[in-house]
C-alpha cells in the first residue's frame, strides 16, 4: 500500500546553517507516529517544510500520492493536511465558534466536494466543540479560556479542516499529567475516526503511551525509525537525550 506521506531526501538551510539533511520518512493512513528530538534537532522545521509554512531545497514530498513541492500552505492544507501549533493562534477577537467557521469556509468548502452551508456549519461548529469540551463556551472569546482548554480549540481548528492528517505539535507543553491525559484521550478519539496523526511531543509518557511508531531527529538528521519500545533502547537515542 501507497504511504499516505512520503518524505524523501528532504534539506533545509538557513544561510550557512543545515537544519535538516537527507530525511526520509513514511507515514501510512491511519497511523499514529511520534516525532521526537532534543531541542533544535529539526522537529518543527521539518513540520513546516512539510506543511508548508517554509520551502525546503532539495527533496520531495508526497502526500496522499500527489507531490505537494510548490505548493502553499493553505494549498496543503485543502489537500488534507492539517496543523496545531505550539503557541495557539486563534483569532483573539472571534468567537470559539467563528474561530472554526474560518477553515470550514476557507479549507473544507474551497475543495468543491459539497461543502457546508448556513445551519450545517453551525452544526458542524458545535460538534467540534463538543468533542473536545468546548460547547458551553461556543460564544466566549478565546482570552476566556484556561490553559488547556486554549489547546483544545487549537485542535478544533485543525480538525475542522477535516485533515486525513493531522500534525500535532506539542499540544500537551506546561499542561498537568491529568490534561496531558485528556488531550492522549482525544487524539486517540480522533486516530479512531480515521485521522492519520503525527505527534511532535517532548513529554515521553504521552509519546509512548500514543504512538505506534517513533522517528527521532538529532541535529537535523533522522537517526532511528521504528517501534517505540526499539527505539527508545537504541544506543545513538539514549546518548542523544543522555550524553556519553
Amino acid at each position: 500500500m501507497t504511504p499516505l506521506l512520503q518524505v524523501a531526501g528532504l534539506g533545509k538551510r538557513f544561510g550557512g546553517f543545515t537544519a535538516l539533511q537527507a530525511i526520509d520518512l513514511e507515514v501510512r493512513e491511519g497511523e499514529r507516529l511520534g516525532l521526537i528530538g532534543p531541542n533544535g534537532s529539526g522537529k518543527s522545521t521539518l513540520v513546516n517544510c512539510i506543511c508548508g509554512t517554509l520551502r525546503h531545497e532539495v527533496g520531495t514530498v508526497h502526500f496522499a500520492g500527489k507531490q505537494l513541492d510548490g505548493l502553499t500552505a493553505h494549498e496543503r492544507t485543502r489537500g488534507g493536511l492539517a496543523r496545531s501549533f505550539q503557541l495557539p493562534r486563534p483569532f483573539v477577537t472571534l468567537s470559539l465558534a467563528e474561530n472554526l467557521r474560518i477553515p470550514i469556509l476557507y479549507a473544507v468548502n474551497a475543495r468543491g466536494e459539497g461543502g457546508l452551508a448556513g445551519p450545517a456549519i453551525d452544526t458542524r461548529c458545535r460538534d467540534l466543540l463538543a468533542e473536545v469540551g468546548l460547547v458551553d463556551k461556543a460564544h466566549r472569546l478565546p482570552r476566556d479560556l484556561t490553559q488547556i482548554e486554549m489547546r483544545k480549540l487549537e485542535l478544533a481548528r485543525a480538525m475542522a479542516a477535516q485533515p486525513r492528517l493531522l500534525f500535532a505539535d506539542e499540544v500537551m507543553a506546561g499542561l498537568s499529567h491529568a490534561e496531558v491525559d485528556e488531550i492522549i484521550a482525544l487524539l486517540l478519539r480522533l486516530n479512531g475516526q480515521g485521522v492519520t496523526v503525527i505527534m511532535i511531543e517532548h513529554i515521553m509518557r504521552a509519546v509512548m503511551q500514543f504512538s505506534q511508531r517513533l522517528a527521532v531527529l538529532v541535529a537535523g538528521r533522522k537517526i532511528a525509525d521504528g517501534p517505540p519500545s526499539n527505539v527508545v533502547r537504541d544506543a545513538e537515542v539514549v546518548k542523544a537525550y543522555l550524553g556519553e
